[in-house]
């Protein structure tokens, strides 16, 4: 496993990292002591990240995630969650509520810090409380030592762009972009510039775009346009013609790009964990991903947003 800096946090963490929601039962029932075993399988095998919130599944995935690290040192993991998000549509980014947020989080998972808190899904947010009231919470709780570092989380890119750029530098340590760099859109490459000029680490996550680049498919609340998903549909049926996994490529590009410090992946399948770090351990072949992305041309960085409208992206596509 390769392991590459956070930014300025002086965190350094696998390239392939475990993404939380799962243990929650967002994307379907699981067991639960399979999901334990998918945290140990993974740390095992050398993911060192973990990131979870108590959203997912209104606050399972952290319940499940604290049983499975009572058996882990703490020593062998940096642990990530999240504040101001709390079941659908239940947004609470205010001091105080934040503040109660990590305590019940610290409590769930069982340890006395988290390296990483971040504000959760801010395009639901106004930005100057982020900005003005979350953010400066956050720090309050980084100076007790409850959290050591902060960042933020969002769909959109303008949202993170813009608390980033009005914000000096060490206020977002970190940020984590989903569906923004994946084989179909590449966004994300945009704001690389600006993170790197003010030492901000990036998370990238849902390298299959929530289930877009599966055979299983999107699920049905996904957001995305029947263009893009017929898209992305046609480059899976290109891949399984050829023989090829469309997760192992989709895994292999997103961990190749050194500027993104790692990739969140999902599952509470032990074997699947074990794919996954697999394909990140194994070289992109530039051949197949040239075919592949031929394929995906005509619908290459059309998006969807959400949010509060001020916080949208421009729609491409």
């Amino acid at each position: 496993m390769e392991y590459r800096l956070l930014g300025n946090t002086g965190l350094k963490i696998s390239t392939l990292s475990f993404g939380g929601s799962s243990l929650g039962g967002v994307f379907h029932d699981i067991s639960e002591a399979e999901g334990i075993r998918t945290v140990h399988v993974a740390v095992d095998h050398g993911i060192n990240f973990i990131d979870t919130s108590p959203y997912y599944g209104v606050t399972k995935a952290e319940t499940v995630l604290g049983k499975a690290l009572r058996e882990i040192n703490r020593d062998r993991y940096f642990l990530a969650t999240k504040v101001g998000q709390y079941a659908d549509g239940v947004f609470d980014f205010s001091a105080d509520r934040v503040t109660r947020s990590v305590d019940e989080s610290l409590a769930r998972l069982g340890v006395d810090y988290v390296d990483l808190i971040q504000c959760h899904d801010i395009e639901f947010s106004e930005v100057n409380q982020i900005i003005n009231e979350t953010l400066p919470a956050l720090h309050e709780l980084k100076s007790i030592g409850k959290v050591r570092h902060v960042g933020i989380t969002a769909l959109p890119l303008k949202v993170l762009d813009d608390v980033v750029r009005r914000t000096p530098a060490g206020t977002v340590e970190t940020i984590l972009s989903f569906c923004r760099y994946e084989l179909n859109d590449t966004a994300l490459l945009d704001s690389i510039p600006l993170m790197k000029s003010k030492g901000v680490g990036v998370i990238n996550a849902s390298p299959t775009g929530m289930g877009l680049l599966t055979e299983r498919g999107a699920p049905k609340w996904h957001p995305a346009s029947p263009t893009i998903q017929a898209g992305c549909r046609r480059v899976v049926e290109f891949c399984m013609e050829c023989g090829w996994s469309i997760v192992e490529l989709a895994i292999q590009f997103t961990v190749a790009n050194p500027d993104i410090a790692t990739t969140l992946v999902g599952t509470a399948n032990p074997q699947n964990i074990l794919d996954n770090i697999r394909y990140a351990e194994t070289p992109l072949d530039p051949e197949r991903l040239a075919a592949v992305m031929e394929v995906l041309r005509p619908i290459h960085n059309f998006n969807f947003t959400r949010g509060r409208p001020e916080n949208h992206d421009a729609i491409v596509g």
